[in-house]
């Protein structure tokens, strides 16, 4: 399983984006050490597509499980621990009509957890892919599923920011694009950007609001070329500059620590394949990798959150016999 970080600096974006995201010049780059890690849940013959959130003083670790890493029983479940060491099973959201696929989860403005993730339908006579939400004031009990987006828009990672939520859809058709959405409540979402970007088959994402209200934007490409992106817009979020990073990546994930500096998680395909912890510098399109945590095969799919001076990291990894949870923990330092 290996881990990924970037650190993310941007310069200007256009004539709106003169101030350079915050980071000191002229010192040694910061260095990750492994601390712990930790496999978490095996439970399934396939786990998969983390995310990672804590919330009132609890860890709260979703993810899909299923036959395989595609098959039509997957199923989202919810993990919780008060620790980070001991883990209890609070709920497992099935579907008979479709498989559900990559679970992400978030808090909204006014407390409640909000689960995310995309349906692939069984029946493909109308759509292939329908984004779903679900809410829950516990963790053990959630709602109903609510669609959001679009039919054929999978609405990769829900990011609140101002009391608003903000999600970037791609396209699940023949058109290889995104979009960006916005909602005030997480159950109505409506598009901010109907093609925020179409070269090289771009899907998966990862959105980072900084304290002046720009926003970065980590993208994953799968077509010709297949590099991955990084973008910066300022509000109201209509106006983008992309800089090409020239390694492939996937599943991306990227938070802001507390000294202004950015970390990220993704898979990297150069030589063996792995989750990888690494810096980037935007200004440059540069990524150097920083630490390799213990993953191999199918891998990848990060959360990350930062808590007490440490960077704690779920991911997936199929290193150890088959497919199945980690929960990593590493120190940064200056």
């Amino acid at each position: 399983m290996t881990r990924f970080t970037l650190l993310l600096c941007a310069a200007a974006v256009g004539a709106v984006m003169t101030q350079a995201i915050a980071r000191e010049d002229d010192v040694e780059p910061p260095k990750a050490e492994l601390l712990s890690v930790l496999r978490i849940w095996d439970g399934a013959p396939h786990s998969a597509f983390t995310g990672l959130i804590r919330h009132q003083d609890a860890w709260f670790c979703v993810f899909r499980e299923g036959a395989g890493h595609v098959s039509p029983d997957g199923a989202l479940r919810i993990l919780s621990s008060p620790d980070g060491e001991t883990w209890e099973s609070f709920a497992l959201l099935t579907s008979d009509t479709a498989d559900l696929r990559d679970a992400q989860i978030c808090v909204t403005p006014s407390g409640e957890l909000m689960l995310s993730g995309a349906a692939a339908l069984h029946d493909k006579s109308n759509a292939t892919h329908q984004s779903l939400a679900w809410f829950s004031s516990d963790g053990r009990t959630w709602s109903d599923p609510v669609p959001i987006g679009d039919p054929d828009f999978w609405l990769w990672r829900v990011t609140w920011h101002k009391g608003k939520a903000y999600a970037v859809g791609y396209a699940t058709g023949e058109s290889r694009m995104i979009r960006l959405y916005t909602s005030r409540d997480g159950r109505q979402f409506e598009t901010l950007v109907e093609n925020l970007f179409d070269e090289g088959y771009p899907n998966e994402t990862s959105l980072v609001f900084l304290e002046d209200d720009r926003v970065v934007c980590l993208l994953r490409r799968d077509g010709t070329p297949n590099t991955g992106l990084v973008g910066l817009s300022a509000p109201p979020y209509t106006e983008w500059e992309w800089k090409d990073l020239g390694v492939r990546i996937g599943g991306p994930h990227a938070v802001q620590l507390p000294d202004g500096r950015f970390v990220a998680g993704v898979r990297l395909y150069d030589g063996q394949v792995r989750t990888g912890l690494c810096l980037l510098d935007p200004d440059t399109a540069s990524l150097t990798e920083m630490l390799a945590l213990p993953s191999g095969g199918d891998t990848s799919y990060p959360g990350l959150v930062w808590h007490e001076g440490v960077l704690w990291m779920s991911y997936y990894s199929s290193h150890e016999e088959k497919s199945s949870i980690y929960l990593a923990r590493i120190a940064i330092t200056p």
